[in-house]
């Protein structure tokens, strides 16, 4: 498919703090004509008709009904977490939007997570951290978030 018969996909931005990291925007280029906010700010009415889904990441692009209103061939908000009480379902359902999530995207780390704080606090390994246990939970939060670790002691 040549790249004007892709629907439009509202991001905030490409990397760096509130933008959607480069590798995802890479997979998402395969299916959708990637839009920026800042593209659509300065372009509203043209870009706002290419539009017809959105890719909340990270809680961005806030959906509000003024968003909404600038554009008219939104079909579906995809949300890249769990939740959606960010956003306004009943107002974005006025609008003939659809909403999905991933409710099944951080379950494993998250249970990886309660396990390792729970054998950290059963052992006591914050008080022998005693330069600061918000660094040492941050590590351990680092290290088995993102990593899949069925079959290790966390994966029981």
């Amino acid at each position: 498919m040549a790249e004007q018969e892709l629907p439009g996909l509202l991001i905030m931005d490409v990397g760096g703090i509130d933008g959607v990291q480069e590798s995802v925007v890479a997979l998402l280029k395969k299916h959708f004509r990637v839009i920026t906010m800042k593209e659509l700010l300065e372009n509203k009415k043209e870009m706002g008709k290419k539009i017809q889904s959105i890719f909340v990441y990270e809680f961005r692009p806030t959906v509000d009904q003024e968003l909404l209103e600038s554009l008219p061939n939104l079909k579906v908000i995809g949300n890249s977490g769990v939740g959606v009480d960010h956003l306004n379902l009943k107002m974005i359902s006025n609008f003939g939007v659809k909403v999905t999530n991933t409710p099944h995207a951080v379950a494993d780390s998250t249970a990886d997570m309660g396990m390792a704080l729970m054998l950290a606090s059963a052992r006591r390994l914050v008080e022998g951290n005693v330069s600061g246990s918000y660094l040492f939970f941050w590590c351990i939060s680092l290290s088995y978030a993102t990593d899949d670790l069925s079959g290790s002691i966390f994966g029981m």
